[in-house]
């Protein structure tokens, strides 16, 4: 997509414009064959901005910044077998009528600073990233991750929905496939076993694997991932089918842990991928918590009542302006902590059920007991079962 006023890049993306004050410094000394144009123009005043801001605060760019901490204090209480332990009524009722919590980006508790800034970029931040390498990667570490649990930590605190991207490596030999968020992540096929190895151990627990983006892949990628799949999870896998008939009973009778959505025309024809239609996931693409709000409401009555789960996205998404500002605090120190208040109020407040919330998804799933609050919830249908047992 060609820039423009109304372009709102990526948060990955967006934080590489930081670096540009320093490509343009020194105009008498530097060439640059953008620095006429229309993107130039454009990133150079946001890059005066930056500029500003980092001296009006003292900050030095690229130098000492706030440490993330990795783990805060408690995760909450371990959630790894709450499907298994949901009472009948609720494993009687279709999947799409649970709350299911999952996580945004889920692959990016680490991100492979040493290998080049993935496809899913722009060829200016591509180039950018050349010239400053290690510097422009430290910025685009702190707003590319939204997550710091692994695969296992987020399974182990009950996050059943996982958010995938998926790209091949352009200069690499072969059809490996790896994790990309602007920076290259694990290996899909580790990330994959980790999730198996938790399956196999949790017998009645179920995950919902959304790959929906997929860069740099031919026909041969998409192939070999699919293969993978299969070949990892095997009989885990359940084939697609009427959403309405997909209950916990019906998955355990069958040994189905794994629902594949896969946004691609590839895996048309292969039982066991579900079409990405069947999981719409609406972006609200904005800073503002009661913005985001809005339009999670609104969305949840827009909701299909036939033929699909959904996913309510309770994530905020910062624009250049954003990553300026929060230059050396990052994603999670300047946007997500300070509006989770504002945002889970609106989770705790929610129902699943027909017209409902179903996969509510966030960033930074530790910060909060996030996991468990959208899990409790489940607990508002049960009470409606009741009720209407007793009215009967």
């Amino acid at each position: 997509m060609a820039a423009t006023l109304g372009y709102v890049p990526a948060r990955h993306e967006a934080s590489t414009y930081i670096c540009l004050w320093m490509a343009l410094r020194d105009e008498e000394d530097r060439a640059y064959p953008f620095r006429r144009t229309y993107v130039a123009r454009k990133c150079r005043r946001r890059a005066e901005t930056l500029k500003s801001v980092a001296a009006a605060t003292g900050a030095i760019l690229f130098g000492h910044t706030p440490v993330m901490k990795t783990r805060p204090a408690g995760i909450g209480s371990s959630r790894a077998d709450w499907m298994g332990s949901l009472s009948p009524e609720l494993t009687a009722m279709p999947l799409k009528y649970l709350a299911v919590p999952g996580s945004h980006d889920s692959f990016t508790f680490w991100v492979d600073v040493q290998a080049p800034v993935g496809p899913d970029q722009k060829a200016f931040v591509k180039y950018l990233a050349t010239i400053f390498r290690h510097m422009a990667k430290k910025v685009m570490v702190k707003w590319s991750m939204t997550q710091n649990l692994t695969f296992k930590e987020q399974l182990d605190a009950g996050i059943r929905y996982f958010d995938l991207r998926v790209s091949s490596k352009p200069s690499e030999p072969g059809k490996e496939i790896y994790f990309i968020h602007g920076l290259f992540g694990h290996k899909v096929r580790d990330g994959l076993s980790d999730i198996n190895s938790f399956l196999d151990k949790h017998r009645k627990e179920v995950v919902f694997l959304d790959f929906n983006h997929h860069y740099a892949m031919e026909a041969e990628h998409h192939a070999y991932l699919i293969s993978m799949l299969q070949e990892v999870f095997g009989s885990k896998l359940c084939r697609a089918s009427s959403v309405e008939a997909i209950t916990l009973d019906f998955l355990w009778e069958r040994k189905y842990q794994v629902i594949v959505f896969y946004h691609h025309m590839s895996a048309k024809g292969c039982p066991v991928m579900w079409p990405g239609n069947k999981i719409p996931a609406p972006w609200a693409n904005t800073t503002k918590p009661n913005k985001l709000i809005q339009f999670l409401e609104t969305t949840l009555q827009e909701r299909s009542e036939q033929g699909s789960f959904h996913v309510s996205q309770a994530i905020l998404t910062p624009k250049v302006n954003t990553v300026a500002k929060g230059l050396v605090w990052g994603l999670r120190n300047y946007l997500v902590e300070r509006n989770l208040p504002a945002i889970m109020t609106w989770v705790e407040a929610q129902k699943p059920g027909a017209g409902g919330v179903n996969i509510i998804t966030s960033d930074f799933v530790e910060l909060t007991d996030f996991a468990n609050t959208v899990i409790k919830l489940n607990n508002l249908l049960l009470s409606d079962e009741r009720d209407r047992s007793r009215a009967a």
